[in-house]
């Protein structure tokens, strides 16, 4: 028996799969509780959205400065330092006296949210290179579930016992979760020798010497900016006619996205039998078909429910092919390569979700479906147009 297949069994896999789905649920608690937090603090919709934009930014700038960290640092380690700070970060968005105070908590929040980008190269490391696909698939599964309840955990919680509440519990599970991987995690110390400030020059060495890069960063940032303009602008929609759902209802939407999770397996599987390219282009096409049904039929409860599919399906299926293609360049640099595919990605969910704010003040929710739309098409104009270069 090998190494990684020691290493990586079932518990372990499902360990990493929940842990990245509860690390990355931080980021998405506050989207259901915007209206509530617009109330709270007494500003309007927009500001209030700003508190996905600053999660998001934080989240991209840690990603950045703290993923990478991964080929050169013992990763339960690191792991763990990143929970510790976290579950501070929670606590401070808790006890936030104002609207300013809570941004500068969001910003933290994301900052310091970035273990499942550690997680996921992590199991590819562990993984043998024929199952690479599946293990990418099975972790970022969880990671799926996590986003997808987060919501719906969020809603409940937030309108239940009010919304600081719901940071206070997630400071809490953090440090659950700290002490869960300290235990399970296994240490393997890092391949690459190298000072950090070399590590991040890497990071653009890497971009300009392959083209697969570069075309899954750009087409991870815009298939994200159409999902957080999405989400943004959800929760504002379902507030008004002709839905009127509180914050309650509105993150049981979440729930409707698991049956995207419940694909994002197989389409791992397809993956590793498959071109990577073919699969992606395909989850562009499934997630412009969901934002139309958006624009035509947002208003009929049944074609809104199946769009949260499809564009969940979309979205999670072209990331982790994107993922899978890119973890092949280079063995030796698979967090500097995930962190430019991730920086890229929530650097276009921070604009989609200002930009879904934004755009729902304009026109309300044909305005901000309309912008997801258009985002989804110029990410299959990328896709083309690499397509073209590279044939």
């Amino acid at each position: 028996m090998t190494e990684h297949k020691t290493m990586l069994s079932k518990s372990l896999l499902f360990t990493l799969a929940v842990a990245s789905g509860l690390a990355v649920a931080n980021i998405y608690y506050n989207q259901p509780l915007l209206a509530d937090i617009s109330s709270s603090f007494e500003v309007p919709t927009d500001r209030a959205g700003y508190v996905a934009t600053f999660t998001q930014v934080g989240y991209a700038l840690g990603l950045l400065l703290f993923v990478p960290l991964g080929d050169i640092r013992e990763r339960r380690k690191l792991v763990s330092q990143l929970l510790l700070c976290v579950s501070v970060s929670l606590l401070g968005a808790a006890v936030s006296p104002t609207i300013e105070w809570l941004y500068i908590a969001s910003f933290v929040v994301g900052l310091t949210t970035v273990v499942p980008q550690i997680l996921i190269p992590f199991s590819a490391q562990l993984a043998e290179p024929e199952q690479r696909g599946r293990v990418i698939g099975t972790v970022t599964s969880g990671l799926l579930f996590g986003i997808l309840l987060a919501r719906t955990v969020s809603g409940l919680i937030g309108g239940s016992w009010g919304w600081r509440w719901m940071f206070g519990l997630a400071a809490v599970m953090m440090l659950i979760l700290y002490i869960v991987l300290r235990i399970q995690l296994p240490v393997r110390n890092p391949d690459l020798s190298s000072n950090y400030f070399d590590l991040l020059r890497s990071l653009f060495t890497l971009l300009r010497k392959h083209i697969v890069l570069r075309e899954a960063a750009l087409i991870g940032a815009l298939n994200f900016a159409a999902f957080s303009c999405f989400w943004t602008s959800l929760v504002f929609f379902l507030g008004g006619s002709p839905y009127n759902y509180p914050s309650q209802v509105a993150g049981l939407f979440g729930l409707f996205g698991v049956a995207g999770a419940l694909v994002v397996p197989w389409i791992g599987r397809i993956t590793d039998r498959l071109q990577p390219e073919i699969v992606i282009g395909a989850m562009i096409i499934v997630l412009a078909v969901s934002f139309a049904l958006f624009f035509l039929y947002g208003t009929i409860f049944i074609v809104l429910v199946l769009g949260i599919i499809l564009m969940d399906i979309g979205v999670q299926g072209a990331q982790i092919s994107n993922q899978a293609r890119i973890y092949a360049l280079d063995e030796g640099a698979r967090s500097r390569l995930n962190t430019v595919l991730m920086v890229s990605t929530f650097i276009g969910g921070a604009f989609g979700s200002s930009l879904g704010s934004y755009m729902w003040s304009v026109g309300q929710w044909s305005a901000a479906s309309l912008t997801g739309l258009c985002l989804t098409l110029l990410s299959f104009v990328v896709w083309g147009i690499v397509r073209l270069r590279t044939r």
